[in-house]
């Protein structure tokens, strides 16, 4: 299923033994463009402190109920590595984040979850530790940060980062919406993640190589729009790109 991070803003949050607080913001790596960690808002619970969870701990999103649950007590979320508010999330970090849950490490490994190409939940098959599989680099950006962030067309600037849309699956980062502005007297159109050529972290600029014509040929959306397969396939078959769904496949 596709989400909008932003209708996941101020969702509640519920361990096994309690609510703990609501949705704050998420942090994704800029490779994979994967969901890492959601931040949450505990409140005046673990003042001080930024709390990650990763999807790994997230069992279900409920949006009819704006609930998500964690898989998790209040005990351990207490007890799991402190990061302070004002800190970076170092590899240091989620060496001993990762440790503290026994989850396999999304770093190691060809996949954009380490040994898997998507999150898997039962510990009796993490038997295949990616112990001594090569690391790769990563920076972790802010969804709060990085919305915004102009997009560079083939032929000018199509516009700001306005929304991202994740599936919640793999917590990949499918799509990014975006808002025109004054070329196309703000309408939100849909570029997929996989689309990027470039990003310019230090200039906030996401760089694509579409035409801002063929993407104002595109299926049109809306902020009531469904995202399903169909609209989906319609929007990936108008720029003649393969879809996301295709290497999922291929990894099945």
């Amino acid at each position: 299923m596709l989400s909008r991070l932003k209708t996941l803003k101020g969702f509640k949050l519920n361990s096994l033994d309690g609510e703990i607080g609501t949705v704050k913001e998420f942090y994704f790596d800029d490779r994979h463009w994967v969901i890492r960690y959601l931040v949450a808002n505990t409140g005046h619970w673990l003042i001080g402190r930024q709390v990650l969870l990763s999807p790994y701990a997230l069992l279900a999103v409920n949006c009819e109920n704006e609930k998500i649950a964690i898989d998790l007590t209040k005990k351990q979320i207490e007890d799991s590595p402190a990061l302070n508010t004002d800190k970076p999330v170092s590899r240091q970090f989620e060496e001993e984040y990762y440790g503290y849950y026994r989850w396999p490490t999304y770093w190691r490994g060809p996949n954009p979850w380490g040994s898997y190409a998507f999150i898997i939940r039962d510990r009796d098959k993490w038997n295949a530790s990616n112990e001594g599989q090569p690391e790769w680099d990563h920076h972790l950006r802010s969804t709060h940060a990085v919305n915004d962030y102009h997009i560079q067309a083939s032929d000018g600037e199509l516009g700001r980062i306005d929304d991202f849309v994740m599936e919640d699956e793999t917590w990949a980062i499918r799509y990014l919406i975006v808002n025109t502005g004054s070329w196309w007297s703000g309408k939100n159109v849909l570029v997929s993640t996989q689309w990027i050529e470039r990003v310019s972290w230090s200039d906030s600029k996401v760089f694509v190589n579409l035409s801002r014509e063929i993407i104002k040929q595109s299926p049109k959306y809306t902020e009531d729009s469904r995202l399903t397969r169909d609209y989906e396939i319609k929007l990936h078959q108008h720029y003649n790109r393969k879809g996301h769904w295709y290497d999922q496949l291929v990894d099945v």
